[in-house]
């Protein structure tokens, strides 16, 4: 965002400090030799100096553009989602985070790159949750702790999983889940990136996960998302 009469402030991901903001002076000169550097969905090498409310830039080099992230506007939307979610949930600690920040880098190559970013988003989705301590229990019931059957079930964000149709049925706050939509919830829970490739869902079932995953991040952040509005507003 803007900053003063020609600085802006930037939030960033880091490797070694986790989340931080930073100020870059004079970055919306024209001339600035930095801007080009910081632009969002960049992957940057920085030099920061102590400053009296943050710290402030004095180098910059791109490590990789993402370029074909700016090429169409589905991209640019799951872009855009990667970063809010990781930002909704994360807080300036200063904690290094080598997962969390691999995971990042690894999902925006892979929407970049891949011709069909979906089940990239999914994967992200699911093992962000995992590594903030979220990961839903999805293999048996969250409630009586029974085996979960291959018949549909629901999922309860406050018990913090899938309950089996005995628990669920007529709980308030429990939603349905279809046998087949929650198989690849857990293939991409408990899945490589390699392995969670081969899933191929149809249209009713991607629709149907999207949507639960998307329930259990607004319940647990207490909020929407903006950019999962914009991508449906693209994809119409």
């Amino acid at each position: 965002m803007d900053w003063g009469e020609a600085d802006r402030l930037l939030a960033l991901y880091t490797r070694e400090r986790g989340k931080l903001r930073a100020v870059a002076k004079g970055a919306r000169r024209i001339k600035s030799r930095k801007a080009g550097h910081l632009e969002p969905f960049t992957r940057v090498t920085l030099q920061l100096a102590r400053g009296r409310e943050m710290p402030i830039v004095t180098q910059a080099e791109t490590v990789d553009a993402y370029l074909p992230l700016r090429e169409t506007l589905v991209k640019t939307g799951f872009a855009a989602y990667v970063v809010e979610m990781l930002d909704r949930f994360t807080y300036e600690d200063e904690t290094e985070n080598y997962a969390i920040y691999h995971l990042l880098t690894e999902t925006l190559g892979r929407i970049a790159s891949e011709p069909d970013a979906w089940v990239a988003v999914r994967y992200y989705e699911v093992q962000l949750l995992g590594l903030l301590g979220f990961r839903p229990r999805l293999f048996e019931c969250a409630n009586c702790g029974d085996p979960i059957r291959a018949v549909d079930q629901f999922f309860a964000p406050g018990a913090g999983g899938v309950l089996c149709p005995r628990c669920g049925v007529n709980l308030p706050g429990a939603w349905p889940v279809t046998v087949n939509a929650l198989k690849f919830f857990r293939h991409f829970q408990r899945s490589d990136y390699k392995g969670a490739q081969r899933a191929q869902p149809g249209p009713e079932v991607r629709s149907e996960l999207e949507a639960l995953i998307q329930r259990y991040i607004t319940y647990l952040l207490e909020r929407t998302l903006n950019s999962p509005g914009f991508l449906r507003q693209i994809n119409k």
